[in-house]
């Protein structure tokens, strides 16, 4: 992590810090390599190949929190969640549930918006085979540490036990008092956390990957459940159109 990372004032600085970081080799050449070989699908589309950002705004209540950028949706487009079907599962949802303006997710500037939602991630690189490092989740963590001391959020959901396992010392850090032993990742799970900047909800959710989709181990109304659960705690639905059928 860059020095301007951990002195960033505003999570645009942060941002701007973060795409330009190089510090784990595996992942710099990984994510490098899949940006010049491409998929065949996009051989005519220039590739990201970079550090992926948080997206959404940044005085949102409400934070999701991924695994790492897919090799050829974000890391190809440059956008959380953006260009493959998890990223199709994951916006179909938010849409149904009143958290993004449109159901689609297809480049960084197809108009998609997030509605008091950001998303973000413990690991900001592509990884080869989808599985960071315990080296490359703990280095890439400084980010995410950085980033929640500029955000406020009252509820978090987290898709996958790797972002649970992750997200929990992080949270720590920041100042929730995190049970010990440490709570447990389950699909639906919900812990509330005591911290000097209020109360954290946290949710746990099946990873929207094709694994777990295609099995129907995750189902569409499975994930709104539980994004619609979240909402409500962050007390989103005096704001936004939040369905509940």
């Amino acid at each position: 992590m860059s020095d301007m990372g951990t002195t960033s004032t505003s999570v645009a600085e942060l941002d701007a810090a973060l795409v330009d970081c190089r510090a784990c080799p595996r992942l710099v050449a990984w994510r490098e390599q899949v940006a010049r070989d491409k998929r065949a699908a996009f051989r005519d589309q220039e590739y990201w190949g970079r550090p992926v950002p948080g997206f959404g705004p940044t005085d949102a209540p409400l934070l999701i929190v991924g695994l790492a950028p897919a090799a050829h949706g974000a890391n190809r487009t440059g956008r959380m969640f953006t260009g493959d079907r998890s990223g199709d599962v994951l916006y179909a949802a938010m849409h149904a549930v009143g958290l993004a303006n449109q159901p689609t997710a297809v480049h960084a500037g197809d108009g998609l918006e997030l509605i008091d939602t950001r998303i973000t991630a413990p690991v900001h690189c592509a990884p080869p085979d989808n599985k960071p490092t315990p080296d490359e989740r703990e280095r890439c963590g400084a980010w995410l540490r950085a980033e929640l001391a500029l955000l406020r959020p009252r509820a978090v959901v987290v898709l996958g036990a790797f972002g649970w396992q992750a997200l929990l010392p992080v949270l720590a850090d920041a100042g929730w008092a995190v049970p010990r032993p440490r709570p447990r990742f389950a699909h639906g799970a919900h812990v509330e956390l005591a911290g000097e900047r209020g109360p954290l909800h946290l949710f746990g959710c099946y990873h929207v990957s094709q694994q777990n989709t295609f099995t129907g181990r995750l189902t569409p109304a499975m994930l709104e459940d539980v994004l619609r659960r979240a909402a409500e705690v962050a007390r989103l639905t005096s704001r936004t159109e939040v369905s509940t059928t």
